[in-house]
């Protein structure tokens, strides 16, 4: 097992890359209620320690206030107090949503993850971003705060289909891709083996990727500056999964896509090297081109959480393993989407 380290505002969050779901039960209080989706509970609520469990559905439809009132609901008939501890175990949906209840709940109670995907993993379970959508816009209404601890068990990700560990891949190929040149290069050198799951390679993917997210967001825990950065992708890509209805994973893949055309474009980034994230990316099995509506695309965007008045927060590469971020209007996005979509 390997530790890291996040630094927060609101207290220190632990790491834990390689141990077990059925260890859990030595990083909990006795008082602890854990949430959990259908599917994470049908295959492991044998490793799940004693405790209540509060289960909601699977997929991105559940992301929302509806489920956060249901689980507020449950909670108050299981009479939680300030006390009480919640475990959330599942991939980033559970992730994101138990975040969200445990910060709201009574102002606040303390909370940690299992995450049992290779996406949540690498992305949504680290960092202290919490959140659910919002008339089907990503991640609409949430706020920041740390998790006491988050455990990747890499022997989860033996039970996912591959679909989802598509996912996962995308955010490994962002996060070399924004910060390190060498990880890049050996997930290309490497991507047959990842796609098998061996697992030397997916714990080092892991651990590199949650080091890379880790140092950002121990320098810029709430988004001002250089967690932006961890956007690359994702403002086309949260504007394509919206309208494609595709999975995120895929969505981002295209949006990095889309981003890496447009850094070409402003004279940031070489053609070759923007061919090389291509190339990657659909070697992964991984989408890059997904037709969507322009004007629906337009819309999505002018209502992206980035936004600052008439600009946009963008992320762009320079090179692959430097990421930079630039203000770009609406107007200039338009122009881009009637030229690339």
């Amino acid at each position: 097992m390997k530790t890291l380290e996040i630094h927060g505002s609101t207290g220190k969050s632990t790491l834990m890359i390689g141990e077990r779901l059925q260890n859990l039960g030595k990083y909990i209080p006795e008082n602890t209620i854990i949430i959990t989706d259908t599917n994470v509970r049908r295959l492991f609520q044998d490793d799940f320690p004693k405790c209540e469990v509060i289960e909601i559905g699977t997929g991105e439809a559940v992301k929302n206030l509806d489920t956060i009132k249901y689980i507020f609901e449950r909670l108050v008939e299981l009479e939680a107090d300030r006390s009480v501890f919640i475990a959330g175990i599942g991939g980033g949906i559970v992730c994101d949503i138990t975040g969200f209840a445990a910060s709201t709940y009574l102002r606040g109670v303390g909370f940690g993850f299992v995450s049992t995907t290779l996406l949540s993993q690498v992305d949504a379970s680290t960092g202290g971003k919490n959140g659910v959508n919002f008339s089907g816009y990503k991640n609409m209404v949430g706020v920041f705060n740390q998790p006491e601890f988050v455990i990747c068990d890499m022997n989860l990700l033996d039970f996912l289909p591959e679909k989802e560990i598509q996912c996962g891949f995308a955010e490994i190929v962002k996060h070399g891709a924004i910060a390190d040149a060498q990880m890049f290069s050996y997930i290309e050198e490497n991507y047959e083996k990842a796609l098998k799951l061996d697992k030397n390679v997916i714990e080092k993917l892991v651990f590199d990727s949650v080091i890379i997210k880790s140092n950002i967001v121990n320098q810029d825990e709430k988004e001002k500056g250089e967690r932006r950065k961890l956007n690359f992708g994702h403002t086309f890509g949260h504007a394509v999964e919206k309208i494609a209805k595709v999975p995120h994973g895929q969505a981002v893949s295209a949006g990095m896509v889309t981003a890496s055309a447009l850094s070409v474009k402003k004279g940031y980034l070489k053609q070759e090297q923007a061919q090389r994230i291509e190339n990657l990316l659909k070697n992964l099995k991984l989408q890059t081109r997904i037709p969507v509506d322009k004007t629906r695309a337009l819309d999505a965007l002018k209502r992206d959480k980035k936004r600052e008045g008439s600009y946009i927060n963008f992320v762009l590469l320079r090179n692959i393993g430097e990421a930079v971020i630039e203000e770009i209007s609406i107007k200039e996005l338009e122009e881009v989407i009637n030229e690339l979509c």
